[in-house]
């Protein structure tokens, strides 16, 4: 690929553009030190087929974007998601992170089980660093609320995406996320052998899986950069941006039919629908796993 900037190096497979924004290279310090997400030490491309596969999203996703496609994955983090979707595929893959440690863990484990259609790119969010226009499929789930400015990070990935092109991207919720606002505090207070009881994520996973544990427990409860955002105010990024609305998880209204692709259109429902919709993620599954939405949207 062609890159707009080219005032990058070559560091291994990665192509390296400097950093500078102070508060990115907070985040990146950040992942340096614990990279996110973690690889099993006997992981490899069959069994992260197969744990991809038992989540339905990732099925429909991966079966919705198809082949000959070139895909963008914003804060791929280790690139376990990228990797994934590019097993089995034709599909050209880029995972784009600020940390270098991050995309070096991910480049080795594509290298080691022969994942070829891959690229790692280590940049920062607000750099031009692509070509407009390009990419079919962005994903950036987990990311904008790492960011000093979200809605301007969203316009300058939008910027990448092909007319008609799809873009995904997932924030913690403002009134969904209360449950983790309150641990936090308790966390700051008391320290981590308090949330272990109160987080519904940690009381499932094996107290011998301390590496899943403090990864986390570190992303949840001791990021220094997070912001909160609500259903309207990412329909206001999108309508700004050109973006058609496509769907929602949880969806926007009180009346979903829930047999719907997640990449069929879907209605945006009322105001009052919203709300309660985000009023409802405190108390269900979305609310205990930290208060994530994901928004799917289509370029105009």
């Amino acid at each position: 690929m062609e890159f707009r900037n080219k005032n990058f190096n070559l560091n291994g497979d990665i192509a390296d553009f400097d950093i500078k924004d102070p508060i990115t290279l907070k985040v990146k310090q950040f992942y340096e030190k614990y990279p996110f997400p973690n690889y099993k030490i006997d992981d490899n491309k069959h069994t992260i087929l197969e744990k991809g596969n038992k989540n339905s999203f990732l099925v429909e996703l991966k079966n919705f974007i198809g082949f000959n496609k070139s895909i963008l994955e914003v804060g791929s983090g280790t690139s376990q998601l990228s990797n994934y979707l590019a097993i089995g595929t034709n599909n050209q893959i880029y995972a784009f992170d600020s940390s270098i440690k991050s995309l070096e863990i991910g480049n080795n484990f594509a290298k080691k089980n022969n994942i070829h259609n891959i690229n790692f790119v280590r940049g920062d969010i607000f750099d031009e660093i692509f070509e407009n226009e390009i990419f079919d499929f962005i994903l950036c789930n987990g990311v904008l609320h790492h960011t000093k400015n979200p809605s301007k990070a969203f316009s300058n990935i939008v910027s990448c995406l092909k007319k008609s092109g799809y873009i995904l991207v997932g924030l913690y919720n403002k009134i969904g996320r209360f449950r983790t606002k309150f641990r936090k505090n308790i966390y700051k207070i008391f320290g981590k052998n308090s949330v272990m009881f109160l987080d519904p994520v940690l009381r499932k996973v094996d107290k011998k899986s301390k590496d899943k544990i403090e990864a986390w427990i570190r992303d949840q409860y001791e990021h220094p950069v997070e912001s909160l955002h609500t259903f309207d105010e990412v329909l206001y990024w999108f309508d700004q941006n050109n973006i058609e609305f496509i769907n929602s998880v949880p969806s926007c209204s009180l009346f979903d039919d829930s047999k719907k692709s997640f990449f069929e259109n879907n209605t945006k429902g009322t105001y009052l629908e919203r709300f309660f919709q985000q009023l409802f993620m405190i108390f269900d599954k979305f609310g205990s796993e930290g208060g994530l939405f994901i928004f799917i949207g289509k370029r105009r």
